[in-house]
C-alpha cells in the first residue's frame, strides 16, 4: 500500500528557541535520548510502517544532518528503497524556503518524478511513535484530499496550538491558529484537537494547492495558515482529521498511547530527556517491535570502574541512560543521560543532566540540571548548576537549566 506514497520530511528548521544547541546544527540534527538525533524518530516511524520512498528537505546548517542520514539511513536501492536528503536549491527563484508550503512548492519536481498516489508531508522536530499506515488507511477510506494528524490537548491549553474543529465524522470544519475559545473535540468537551503538523495529501491536490499558494504574494506560505484554511473553505476538497490517540504501535503500552512531545524549547527538550530516565517512562526506547533506528559508531561497551566506598570513589549510575564507549571512573551519575564516549572522572557527581558525545568531566566536578554539548571538557573542581546567577554570566541559563555549548573552553 505504501509503494505509491512519497514521503517528504520538512527538516530545514532553524530551531532558534533551542540555541545554543542549534548554533551549529539544524534542529532535527540535535542529539536526543543517548544515541539518536531528533530526526531519527520520524524516520523510524516511516520505515517501521513500511514506507521506503523518503525525501528529507534540508536548509539551515544541514551538514551534520545530511551526514547523519547518508551514513545511517541506507535502505536497499536494489528494491527501490531510499532515504535521501534534498538541499534547498532555489529552483523557483532566488529565495530560500519562506514557509512549509513553499518548501514543497520548490521541490515539485520530486512529485513529478515519482508520480505517487499520495504524499505524506511530516515535520522532523518531534518525539513520538506512529504507525503511519493506519493514518493512510483512514485517509483513503474517507476519500480525503488532505488528512491532518491531531493530538487531543486540554481545552485550556488550546490557545497554544493550531486547533481544528471537526464534525462527528471527523471532517474538518475549521482551522484556527491559537484561538482564545477552542472548539472541543467530538465526544469530549474537556479537550480540543491540536495539529501535529503531519499531513497526507492526495498528490494532485497538493501540487495544485502549493502552486496556487505560491502565486499569492500576501500568503504566509504555511500549511496551517495558508493551505489548510483555504482547503476547508472549499467543500469540493474534503479535509479530514486523524486522531493520533487511536494509533496503535506494536509492543506499545497503553500509557504510551498518544505520547507526542514538541522539543522545540530548551525546557521542553530537557523535560522530555528526563522522562526517559524515569522509573517507568511513558516513551519506551526499548520496544524491540518498534525500534528507533539511527547511525551508530563502533564504540566499546560502557565501563564502570573503582570500588572504594570509604573514599567516595565508586563508579556508579542510578536511574540513568549510559551509552556505549562511556567510562565512569569513580564518579556518581544520577538521573542523567550520557551519550557515547563520555568520561566521568573520580569523585565527580552528575545529576539530572544530559551530556553529549565526548564530554569529559574532571575530578571532583559537580554538575546538576545541565545540558552539555559535544566534546566539552569540564575542569576538575568545576561547579555547574548550583549557582545560577554565576552560571548565567558564563553560559545560557533557561528556566533553571544550564546549557554549555560546543567549543566552550574553561579558563
Amino acid at each position: 500500500m505504501s509503494d505509491d506514497v512519497l514521503t517528504m520530511i520538512l527538516a530545514g528548521g532553524e530551531g532558534s528557541r533551542l540555541r545554543p544547541l542549534t548554533t551549529d546544527r539544524a534542529k532535527p540534527a540535535v542529539p536526543f535520548g543517548g544515541r539518536y538525533r531528533i530526526i531519527d524518530f520520524v524516520l523510524s516511524n516511516f520505515v517501521n510502517s513500511g514506507f521506503f520512498h523518503i525525501k528529507v528537505l534540508t536548509q539551515y546548517k544541514s551538514e551534520s544532518l545530511s551526514q547523519h542520514i547518508m551514513r545511517g539511513w541506507r535502505l536497499s536501492s536494489m528494491v527501490g528503497q531510499y532515504v535521501e536528503t534534498v538541499p534547498a536549491q532555489q529552483r523557483t527563484g532566488k529565495n530560500w524556503y519562506v514557509g512549509s508550503a513553499d518548501a514543497i512548492y520548490q521541490n515539485l519536481n520530486l512529485i513529478e518524478d515519482e508520480k505517487p498516489r499520495d504524499v505524506a508531508v511530516f515535520g522532523a522536530d518531534n518525539i513520538y511513535k506512529m504507525d503511519v499506515s493506519q493514518m493512510l488507511r483512514f485517509h483513503r477510506k474517507k476519500k480525503a484530499k488532505l488528512t491532518v494528524a491531531a493530538i487531543p490537548v486540554p481545552i485550556e491549553e488550546g490557545s497554544q496550538f493550531g486547533i481544528m474543529h471537526v464534525d462527528e465524522n471527523w471532517r474538518m470544519l475549521d482551522f484556527v491558529e491559537k484561538p482564545k475559545n477552542p472548539p472541543p473535540m467530538p465526544g469530549d468537551p474537556t479537550r480540543c484537537l491540536a495539529s501535529m503538523g503531519n499531513y497526507i495529501f492526495e498528490s494532485k491536490t497538493l501540487v495544485d494547492e502549493v502552486t496556487r499558494d505560491a502565486a499569492d504574494e500576501k500568503s504566509a506560505h504555511d500549511f496551517g495558515k495558508s493551505i489548510i484554511t483555504h482547503m476547508v473553505k472549499n467543500t469540493k476538497l474534503p479535509v479530514y482529521v486523524y486522531d493520533f490517540t487511536q494509533n496503535e504501535v506494536p509492543g506499545q503500552s497503553e500509557a504510551e498511547r498518544g505520547y507526542w512531545r514538541d522539543v522545540g524549547t530548551l525546557r521542553a527538550y530537557f523535560d522530555a530527556s528526563m522522562e526517559l530516565v524515569s522509573l517507568t517512562p511513558n516513551f519506551d526506547v526499548y520496544n524491540r517491535r518498534w525500534p528507533i533506528r539511527s547511525h551508530h559508531h563502533h564504540h566499546p561497551p560502557a565501563k564502570f570502574v573503582h570500588d572504594d566506598p570509604q573514599n567516595m570513589r565508586v563508579g556508579t549510575a542510578i536511574n540513568s541512560i549510559v551509552s556505549e564507549g562511556v567510562i565512569v571512573s569513580g564518579g556518581m551519575i544520577r538521573e542523567s543521560i550520557l551519550f557515547p564516549t563520555v568520561r566521568i572522572n573520580s569523585y565527580s557527581r552528575v545529576e539530572e543532566s544530559v551530556l553529549f558525545d565526548g564530554v569529559d568531566v574532571g575530578r571532583r566536578a559537580r554538575i546538576r540540571r545541565a545540558i552539555i554539548d559535544k566534546h566539552v571538557k569540564i575542569p576538575a573542581d568545576e561547579v555547574i548548576g548550583y549557582d545560577l546567577e554565576r552560571d548565567a554570566k558564563r553560559f545560557t541559563v533557561d528556566d533553571g537549566i544550564v546549557v554549555i555549548p560546543k567549543g566552550t573552553v574553561f579558563k
